[in-house]
């Protein structure tokens, strides 16, 4: 029986920000990165030619950035950072480079490491790809589940079209709020705040107190299929709960479970938003499904651990793989429809803080506390 090759090493590795690297983000159409750091830094990076495009201090060194996010809902040619100095900034690409002025300015006074969320909206249409295959060797200890790696047997499906709804998506911004417990929707048109999603009250088990959930750690806005444009928000707690909202119901979720042993640290949902993978501060990641009829969140896999702590995840546009970034300096690649493990990526000298895709899921960034942005090409769409 032949061994499997070693992982594959990145095809490049982004050299020159001066503190840790917070967050990566791709832009829709062109071959950029956006990268942000600690040090308030806003980077942006030509996936091509591997060179910096340019280069600005958009929040103080002080406070740093939280995230960085471009979409739809925000126009081609902008993106967003978010500081630990409780704003949020809006910003032009012009020749390159970032505009000298924000084209809006939000003022959260959320002053935590919770990152922002623009509303996903389901894919129409997604490409699918052959399934990924478990091709590179694994360290030892790993739990996978090698049978379904080998089963490319699975039903093509497309996504359903929002015909109600803008193809960009609402123009809303889901974040932690200024009450630490609350999540906050902002909207990007008029920069005021349109509803705080509060825990008043429970649902679920009569034991699970929303006063002990602690503060918001982690958002995810979404807009579910046949919803008429209406937002629902996928949020993570400090006690490891994960709450379902609709924004036109802001004082109790559609549903609460307790998923993680310690905090949830990072949520992700796939493009048919139809489901999603998330991490904690415990030694297991989650993936879910999510049932907009019932407005529910089940769990569909735990997968178990050697190491506590992911800071960041991500689903690749067509929903094949999914990838983690841990604490302990690992990125973790799954084959996201069956939550069997594929790779375990091993670069970064320190903390991996996010990771990304891109549009054309031809490309992943990981970002790290080692000041560096290392891209990978994994398992590459068939055209």
């Amino acid at each position: 029986m032949s061994k499997r090759p070693p992982p594959p090493d990145p095809v490049a590795v982004l050299r020159g920000h001066r503190a840790s690297v917070t967050d990566v983000c791709f832009h829709q159409t062109k071959p950029i990165l956006f990268a942000g750091t600690t040090g308030g830094e806003l980077r942006i990076w030509d996936t091509v030619q591997h060179r910096t495009v340019s280069s600005s201090w958009v929040h103080s060194a002080a406070h740093g950035i939280v995230s960085v996010a471009t979409g739809p809902s925000i126009g081609l040619n902008k993106v967003i950072s978010q500081g630990r100095d409780g704003t949020v900034r809006c910003w032009d690409i012009e020749n390159g480079g970032l505009s000298s002025n924000p084209s809006l300015t939000i003022k959260t006074n959320s002053y935590h490491f919770c990152k922002l969320s623009l509303v996903k909206v389901p894919y129409a249409n997604a490409q699918q790809a052959n399934e990924p295959k478990d091709c590179y060797e694994r360290e030892v200890g790993e739990t996978v589940d090698t049978d379904s790696l080998c089963d490319s047997k699975e039903s093509n499906r497309s996504f359903e079209i929002i015909d109600d709804v803008p193809a960009e998506g609402p123009k809303y911004m889901a974040v932690a709020g200024e009450q630490l417990s609350e999540v906050e929707i902002w909207d990007l048109n008029t920069a005021e705040r349109c509803t705080r999603l509060h825990q008043n009250s429970c649902v679920g088990s009569p034991n699970f107190l929303s006063k002990g959930r602690g503060m918001c750690m982690a958002v995810q806005a979404y807009l579910p299929s046949k919803s008429q444009g209406f937002v629902n928000v996928l949020a993570g707690y400090e006690d490891g709960s994960i709450l379902v909202w609709d924004i036109r119901n802001p004082g109790i979720p559609l549903t609460a479970m307790k998923v993680h042993l310690e905090p949830v640290l990072c949520l992700s949902i796939d493009e048919s938003c139809n489901g999603g993978i998330s991490g904690g501060a415990d030694q297991k990641i989650v993936l879910y499904n999510l049932d907009h009829s019932t407005g529910s969140c089940v769990i569909k896999k735990e997968i178990n651990l050697e190491r506590p702590g992911i800071s960041g995840t991500s689903i690749r546009p067509d929903s094949k793989i999914a990838a983690t970034a841990g604490w302990d300096r690992r990125v973790r690649i799954y084959n996201y429809r069956k939550g069997s493990a594929l790779a375990i990526l091993k670069y970064h000298h320190a903390t991996c803080n996010a990771v990304s895709f891109s549009s054309d899921c031809k490309l992943m960034a990981s970002a790290s506390e080692d000041s560096t942005v290392a891209l990978w090409e994994l398992y590459p769409p068939h055209a």
